[in-house]
């Protein structure tokens, strides 16, 4: 272990700098990571998930919300998978809402956008700058629904996310899961097989850890 100034987020920083800097393919292994190592684990249940919830048609529209976290990219990766089977036309685009991301945080999403292949669209939000007017810890307007676990130890009952939503407010409109059959530790594998480093969470509160007690114990059951 060692110190470096600028935390983990200036230690990614300088990984994909040095990867840039070498000849190796990084896209195309990653891609054939997919196609052949993880086929089955990976691509298979995602196309799965599609076809047994119907949640992807002919002339969708699919944005894929991109946080930086290893889920988000990999879903990224496997959409772009469907499309060049081009079984049937759809548009893809992948979006990151930046809530006001430190400039180390939103440098590694967009570097490993980069050695990914994903062409990113990024919009600003600065929703981190709002939540700072609330007392109690602001983390449940990012993560309303974490509710499997925290039904069963604080309410007596299981809940799970549905892999597709409709909109109540905008018509037409679905939220879709297609990493629904998609174990976690098929996702930790798939990262690691590829020396893949992605942010772990980006949230300004969990850099300075302002939602901690004054004992040093996390304020939020989430977190």
């Amino acid at each position: 272990a060692y110190e470096l100034e600028g935390g983990y987020s200036k230690y990614l920083l300088e990984m994909m700098q040095a990867e840039e800097e070498s000849s190796t393919d990084r896209k195309a292994d990653i891609e054939r990571s997919i196609q052949k190592k993880f086929h089955k684990e990976l691509f298979s249940k995602f196309a799965k998930a599609i076809n047994t919830y119907d949640l992807l048609q002919e002339g969708d529209k699919v944005a894929v919300c991109i946080s930086g976290g290893k889920d988000s990219m990999l879903m990224a990766k496997l959409f772009q998978e469907i499309k060049r089977h081009n079984k049937f036309q759809f548009e893809l685009v992948f979006l990151v809402m930046d809530p006001g991301y430190s400039p180390m945080n939103r440098q590694v999403i967009e570097n490993n956008a980069k050695i990914m292949g994903i062409p990113l669209t990024i919009f600003e939000s600065n929703i981190f700058e709002a939540v700072y007017e609330i007392e109690k810890s602001p983390c449940y307007l990012c993560a309303r629904i974490e509710t499997i676990l925290m039904g069963m130890l604080y309410g007596g009952q299981v809940q799970t996310m549905m892999p597709k939503l409709h909109s109540s407010n905008f018509e037409g409109m679905e939220l879709i899961r297609p990493l629904y059959l998609i174990r976690e530790d098929d996702i930790k594998k798939w990262r690691d097989y590829n020396d893949l480093h992605f942010i772990q969470c980006a949230c300004r509160f969990t850099d300075t850890c302002t939602t901690c007690r004054e004992d040093g114990s996390v304020g939020s059951k989430r977190m």
